[in-house]
C-alpha cells in the first residue's frame, strides 16, 4: 500500500517537474501520465477489494478502515461495494444471480446501448453501474437506503458519506485550482482507471466456450471455475496478480501476494480445470466484446450458455452436477 501511494505521488511530482521545465513536452508527457496514473488508481483499487474480500489483514478494523481509506481516495463507496462485489463471488456465472456482465433472458426488458454497443462506455460505464447498477437488476451503490444494504446500513451509510466528503473536496479544489488542474491531474487518471476495471473484469468472466448457467444448473465450484486468468505483462505485478483469477475466485481469502503460487498449484494439481489466456488485453477485447454484445440475450429456457465464434451453443435442458 505504502509503495503504491509513494509511486502515485512521485510519479505526480516527476510529471509537474518535467512539464514546467519543458512546457513544449505536455502533450508527450501528459497522456503516459494518464496510463500510468490511472494504473495505479487500480492498483489502489485491487487494495482496497482486498481489504473487502478480507485478505488484506487478518484484522477486520484494518480491512475495514484502510478499504474506506483507499477506495474512497478513489471515488468507489467502499462497504456498497464491497456488498455487491462478495453478491458476484457468491453467484460467478450464475446468469440469474451474477453481479455483472451477464447474459440476460430474451423476455427482460432491453439491456442499454451502451452496455451492448459502447464497449460500456468505457470508464463512464463503471460510474453508470456505481450511481444506478447494472440493470435490468440494478441496484445503486450510493443508495443507502436499498434493502440490499439493510443489514449493513451503518457501514454503508459511513462509506457514502466518505464518498460524499471526497468528492466535495474535488469540487473544492475546482474551485481553487481550477476545474483543468483536478481534471489533468486526477479526473482523467480516474476514468483510465475505471476503463482498466470495467475491460478486465469483463474478460475475466467472459470468452469463448466459458460457459454461464442458469439457477438451476449452478453450483459454486463450477460458477467460480468459469473465471479466465488473464495476463497483464509488465502490469502484472503493478495491479497485484489480480489476472490470477480462478483460484481467486475460489478462494477469495488468499492475499495477493500469495496468488501466483496458489495458482501454480492449482495449475499442477487439476489441469483440466484451467481456463487462462495470453491473449493482449486489447486484442481479447475487440474479438470477445463484439460476441457479448450480438449474443448476450438467450432464450427463456437455456439452461447453459457459451459464447462461441460460429454463434452461441445453448443448452435447453438441465445437465448434470
Amino acid at each position: 500500500m505504502l509503495r503504491d501511494v509513494a509511486c502515485i505521488l512521485v510519479l505526480a511530482l516527476i510529471t509537474a517537474s518535467i512539464e514546467q521545465q519543458a512546457p513544449w513536452s505536455v502533450w508527450l508527457v501528459r497522456p503516459l501520465y494518464w496510463f500510468l496514473q490511472g494504473t495505479l488508481f487500480w492498483a489502489v483499487f485491487v487494495l482496497g477489494h482486498d481489504c473487502g474480500h478480507g485478505s488484506f489483514s487478518p484484522y477486520g478494523w484494518v480491512n475495514d478502515t484502510f478499504g474506506l481509506l483507499l477506495h474512497s481516495a478513489i471515488l468507489v463507496p467502499y462497504a456498497p461495494w464491497k456488498l455487491s462485489h462478495r453478491h458476484h463471488h457468491k453467484n460467478t456465472g450464475n446468469m440469474d444471480k451474477d453481479e455483472i456482465f451477464y447474459p440476460v433472458r430474451e423476455s427482460s426488458p432491453p439491456t442499454p446501448f451502451m452496455l451492448t454497443h459502447g464497449v460500456f462506455g468505457l470508464g463512464l460505464g463503471w460510474f453508470t453501474y456505481l450511481v444506478r447498477g447494472y440493470l435490468p437488476r440494478p441496484v445503486s451503490h450510493l443508495d443507502v437506503w436499498h434493502p440490499f444494504y439493510a443489514a449493513h446500513f451503518a457501514s454503508v451509510a459511513l462509506s457514502v458519506t466518505s464518498w460524499c466528503f471526497v468528492a466535495g473536496l474535488l469540487v473544492a479544489a475546482g474551485g481553487v485550482y481550477g476545474w483543468l488542474s483536478v481534471l489533468t491531474w486526477y479526473g482523467v487518471p480516474l476514468f483510465v482507471f475505471a476503463s482498466w476495471l470495467v475491460i478486465t473484469t469483463f474478460l475475466h468472466h467472459n470468452d469463448e466456450h466459458v460457459p454461464w448457467y442458469t439457477n438451476g444448473t449452478w453450483d459454486y465450484v463450477r460458477g467460480n471455475l468459469s473465471s479466465v486468468d488473464r495476463s497483464y505483462g509488465l502490469l502484472h505485478s503493478v495491479v497485484h496478480n489480480i489476472g490470477t483469477h480462478q483460484v481467486h475466485h475460489l478462494f477469495p481469502i488468499i492475499p495477493h501476494y500469495h496468488l501466483e503460487e496458489a495458482t501454480a498449484a492449482f495449475r499442477k494439481r487439476f489441469p483440466m480445470l484451467v481456463r487462462t489466456s495470453d491473449e493482449p488485453i486489447v486484442p481479447a477485447l475487440l474479438r470477445v466484446f463484439p460476441l457479448f454484445a450480438s449474443q448476450h440475450r438467450v432464450p427463456d429456457d437455456v439452461s447453459v450458455f457459451e459464447y462461441t465464434a460460429n454463434g452461441p451453443k445453448i443448452v435447453t435442458k438441465p445437465s448434470p452436477k
